[in-house]
This record gives structure tokens, sequence and C-alpha cells, in this order.
């Protein structure tokens, strides 16, 4: 932390040199702020690094923009204010935005990002800021294992699915033997059924006999007293 403050305080007067004798006597005070960190992939190739700056007293000319890197023992000048590596840096401005755009990312590029605004056109103090720096990760590429987990939770999806339709199978199969009994279960109901339809044939029958019988009978018994009277008649003649 020491030594990113004395890197601070020797940037501040990098600005110094790098914009000596311009400017004149005013109260331009200058504000920069720039996010804590920032995560990348190398596979992305490129990232963009923000700045936001507030000018307060200062001129309505354009200010000088400044990028350096701050390395584990030492700082890069990457744009002061063009950019020593225009293939690799490059450097968008838009109001009091602005923005550090990195290609053909590696690992090597991270580092601690320093976005410096100077009006040159002031000697106040204040009028040359610097942020608290963005550290900026980049990590190795994710593509393998990225596919892996795709394919992990691609196959993790296609067994719970082959599973649910295997299990909804044995269900529909023990319900279809319960609605529906075996062969040869069903032909001996059948059997039975004719066994019982024949009972019920021979009670039928049974029963029609004697209701022959019994009217047999009861007519033989509505005749008898007449016979009888005939006779009672013919002996007392």
């Amino acid at each position: 932390m020491v030594s990113f403050i004395k890197l601070k305080n020797a940037l501040i007067l990098a600005f110094d040199w790098i914009l000596y004798g311009a400017g004149v006597a005013g109260h331009c005070q200058v504000t920069v702020t720039q996010p804590r960190s920032q995560q990348t992939d190398s596979s992305m190739n490129s990232v963009s690094l923000t700045c936001t700056f507030s000018a307060s007293g200062c001129s309505s000319s354009p200010p000088e923009v400044l990028w350096f890197r701050y390395l584990t023992n030492r700082h890069q000048d990457l744009c002061t204010p063009g950019c020593t590596d225009n293939q690799k840096y490059k450097v968008h401005s838009s109001g009091n935005n602005i923005l550090l755009e990195i290609k053909d990312l590696t690992v090597n590029d991270s580092a601690v990002y320093i976005c410096g605004i100077a009006f040159s056109d002031s000697d106040s103090p204040l009028s040359k800021q610097t942020g608290d720096g963005t550290v900026l990760t980049v990590t190795e590429k994710q593509h393998s294992n990225g596919k892996l987990i795709s394919m992990i939770i691609v196959s993790s999806l296609l067994f719970l699915y082959s599973s649910a339709v295997l299990t909804s199978f044995v269900v529909y199969k023990k319900r279809q033997k319960k609605m529906f009994l075996p062969t040869e279960n069903v032909a001996l109901n059948q059997n039975i059924l004719n066994i019982l339809q024949k009972i019920n044939s021979g009670r039928k029958v049974f029963q029609a006999i004697a209701q022959e019988l019994q009217k047999q009978r009861y007519a033989r018994h509505c005749q008898q007293p007449d016979d009888l009277e005939d006779d009672t008649v013919y002996q007392n003649r």
C-alpha cells in the first residue's frame, strides 16, 4: 500500500512534467473515479476499463487523458497521452467517461490500471488528478471447463428423463395387470359362469316341473268331490 501511494505521487509529478509550462493560474479542481476491480477471461480477447472524472472551475477545453499500469515493482506508461502500442491499447472518450480498451488479452495483462486527467491550461495542483486504480484480473480460458460442465448437466438431465420414463412405464404395466386378468383366469371364470348358467337353467326346469305337478294335483283335488257326489247319489237310489 505504501509503495502504491508513492507511485501515485510519482504519477502526479509525471503529469506536471508532461504538461510543464502550460496553463494559467486558476481554481481548476478535478476528481477521478475508477472501479476497484474487474475480472475477465482471456477468451474474451479484449476488455474495456472505465474511468469517470468531474471538473470544477476548469476550462471548457478537453483535458489530457493518461493511462498507466502498475506491476509488482514498477509502472508502465501506456497512453501519455499517445498509446505506446496502438495495436494493444486504445483510448475512447465520451464526455466525462473514459475507456481504455485492451486487446489480445493474456494472463500477463493482470495489473493495476490507473487513469489520469489533466487540464493543461491550468497550473492548479488539483487540475491534475489520478484515480485509485482498477485491479484487472485475467484468468485462463474456460472453454474446456465450460463444455465439461455443460456435458455433465445435459447427461444428468437425460438420466433423470430416462428414469422418469422407465418409472412411468413400470407403473403403467402394473395398472394393466390389475385391470386385465390373465387368459387362464378369464377362461376359468368363463367356465364358472357357464356352470352357474346351467345350474340356473336346471332350477328353472325343476320349478316348471314342480309347478306342473302342482297344477295336476290341484286339478285332481277339484274333480274329486264331484265323483264322490255321484257315487253317493247312486248308492241311495
